[in-house]
C-alpha cells in the first residue's frame, strides 16, 4: 500500500518542526518571582519628617543617688546627654520600561506584575538595610559615656546546633535584662537554616517545658520571651562598602553572623518620602516608564538593645 503525503499544518514552508506553527496555549498563570517576606516594618522605630536631610534622636542617661550630709548644699548633679542622627539617603528607585509594540503583541497584562515586583524590590531593600543596622547596633559602643553598648555572643554551635541557638537566646535575653531593656517587643531574626535547627529542638517546642510551636509545622514561636522571626534578609556576607547614594553606614563583615536579637528601639528609620509608584508615557520612546521610589534613612538608635549571635 502506498503511503499518502500529508500536508503538515504546523510546518513552516514544508520543512522543519511539524509543530512550529501551532498555537501556544496560554496556561493562565504567569510564573513571576516569588515574593520575599518582609519582617522589619513593625519591629523597629519609624519617624516621618516633612522636610530636612536628617532627624535627631536625643539621648539622656540616668540620674544618680547619694546620701546627703547634714548641712551641705544641694547644687544638682549633671545628667549626661547625647544624640543619634539618622540621615535621609538618596532617592531609592526601582524602574522598568515597557514598549508600546511589545505590550500590543503580548497576550497577557504585565503592568500589574511589573509594578508589584518594583514595589517588592524596594521593600526587600528596606528589610535588608534595617537588619544590617541591627547587627551594627550590636557592635556599636554606648551612645552616652558610661552607658551600655551592644552585645556579641560567640559560639560555633550557632551555625549548626539548635540547642546552642536556644541557649544563645537565653544568654541574649539575660544581656538585655542586665541593661534594663524592656522585656516586651524583643525579636530574634534567623535565616531558615538556624530557624529550622531551633524548631527541631525538643526543649523549645515541648509543651511540658512551656515551649510554643509545632514540630509538624516546623514552627517555633518564642524562646526566653523573645519572638522568633524567620527571614532571608539577615546579612551573612562581607559587605565591603555602603551603596552609592547611602548617607548612613550600611556595610560590615557579616560572614559569621547567625542571628540577631533586638528590642524594637535598637534601630530607627527616618521617612521623608514613602513608597510611591509613578508611570509616564514617553512619546519619544513610544512606551511607558514605570518607577517605584522612596526616600528614607536607617540607623542605630540604642545599641544596648541589640545582641548579635556569631559562630566565630
Amino acid at each position: 500500500m502506498t503511503d499518502y503525503t500529508a500536508s503538515r499544518l504546523g510546518q513552516a514552508n514544508g520543512a522543519g518542526d511539524a509543530l512550529a506553527l501551532y498555537l501556544k496555549v496560554m496556561a493562565g498563570e504567569v510564573l513571576t518571582a516569588f515574593d520575599e517576606t518582609q519582617v522589619m516594618k513593625e519591629r523597629h522605630l519609624i519617624r516621618t519628617i516633612q522636610s530636612g536631610k536628617s532627624a535627631q534622636f536625643p539621648a539622656t542617661w540616668k540620674a544618680t543617688a547619694a546620701y546627703h550630709t547634714p548641712g551641705t548644699e544641694l547644687t544638682g548633679a549633671a545628667i549626661k546627654h547625647n544624640e543619634r542622627v539618622i540621615n535621609i539617603d538618596n532617592l531609592l528607585v526601582a524602574h522598568t520600561f515597557i514598549s508600546n509594540w511589545d505590550e500590543a503583541v503580548n497576550h497577557y497584562d504585565v503592568r500589574s506584575i511589573y509594578t508589584h515586583q518594583l514595589g517588592e524590590a524596594l521593600a526587600n531593600e528596606f528589610d535588608k538595610t534595617v537588619l544590617i543596622c541591627g547587627v551594627l547596633a550590636a557592635r556599636a559602643s554606648a551612645t552616652i559615656t558610661g552607658g551600655f553598648g551592644g552585645s556579641q555572643l560567640t559560639n560555633a554551635g550557632y551555625a549548626n546546633d539548635g540547642e546552642a541557638i536556644a541557649a544563645g537566646l537565653f544568654a541574649a535575653a539575660q544581656a538585655l535584662d542586665e541593661k534594663d531593656v524592656p522585656a516586651n517587643d524583643r525579636y530574634a531574626m534567623f535565616k531558615p537554616a538556624q530557624y529550622y535547627l531551633l524548631a527541631q529542638s525538643t526543649k523549645v517546642i515541648n509543651k511540658d517545658w512551656g515551649g510554643a510551636g509545632a514540630y509538624s509545622d516546623g514552627k517555633v514561636l518564642r524562646v526566653a520571651g523573645v519572638e522568633i522571626v524567620k527571614t532571608n534578609h539577615l546579612p551573612t556576607t562581607n559587605i565591603a562598602s555602603s551603596p552609592s547614594g547611602a548617607n548612613n553606614t550600611y556595610h560590615g563583615d557579616f560572614t559569621n553572623t547567625k542571628g540577631l536579637v533586638m528590642h524594637k528601639s535598637a534601630v530607627g528609620t527616618v521617612k521623608l518620602l514613602d513608597l510611591a509608584m509613578e508611570s509616564e508615557y514617553k512619546v519619544s520612546h513610544q512606551g511607558t516608564l514605570l518607577v517605584a521610589k522612596y526616600a528614607m534613612g536607617h540607623g542605630i538608635l540604642r545599641p544596648e538593645c541589640a545582641v548579635e549571635l556569631k559562630s566565630a
